[in-house]
């Protein structure tokens, strides 16, 4: 499974990075808003430090817009995946860029029939937000095993990208029910690492070595 950063800070992607961890990055508008620098500048920046695939969102809602704005980000970085939202316009999107070897990640997936639909348009990625389907009493797991169904039973390629991951359990869940990927902020990603026997194991081990000699 990879493991992709949700993020638009730099220091936190190099952090996690030399961990050799990090398999990608995702961002969108509002992540990269907060940085307060420019978009293509940023995306430049991530892409040197993540040799895998970076997702870069098309700010455009409308074919034409997409479509320039897509063409732009490539230019970037080999590994720039276009972000697309999941409306008519953006599946559109995603067809002519498929024609053109352009790997897509098609993002705001909520539903089952939805990533039916971004498959067949051939998206690289399908980006469904476990974390938001949970906020409205709906189960974000039983997302990833009905698109994992529907993928399997028609062989598509797409590949499930779970988004919106909250911790731990998420990400084990969405392991569990066959998500190729997940990509989750750098405070959840830090959570993967904790577990309360392992700091009393350690304590344990650091207190028994001060007996040892090297």
């Amino acid at each position: 499974m990879e493991l992709y950063l949700d993020t638009a800070n730099i220091d936190e992607i190099k952090e996690i990075a030399s961990y050799g961890l990090v398999d990608g990055v995702t961002t969108n508008p509002s992540i990269i808003a907060k940085s307060g620098r420019s978009f293509k500048e940023v995306i430049k920046e991530i892409c040197a430090i993540v040799p895998g695939p970076v997702s870069a969102e098309v700010l455009s809602t409308k074919y034409e817009g997409m479509l320039k704005e897509a063409l732009e980000l490539v230019e970037i970085a080999e590994n720039v995946v276009v972000k697309v939202p999941l409306i008519p316009e953006g599946l559109k999107t995603v067809v002519e860029l498929t024609k053109r070897n352009i790997p897509t990640n098609v993002t705001l997936c909520f539903s089952a029939p939805q990533a039916l639909l971004a498959a067949k348009a051939g998206a690289t990625f399908i980006s469904p937000f476990i974390g938001r389907v949970d906020d409205t009493s709906w189960d974000g797991m039983e997302l990833i095993s009905e698109i994992r169904e529907i993928y399997d039973n028609y062989g598509y390629d797409t590949r499930i990208l779970a988004a919106s991951i909250r911790g731990p359990m998420h990400l084990k869940e969405s392991a569990l029910r066959g998500a190729d990927c997940a990509t989750m902020p750098h405070s959840a990603f830090l959570q993967l690492f904790k577990h309360p026997l392992t700091d009393i194991g350690l304590e344990k081990f650091l207190e028994d070595a001060k007996k040892l000699k090297w």
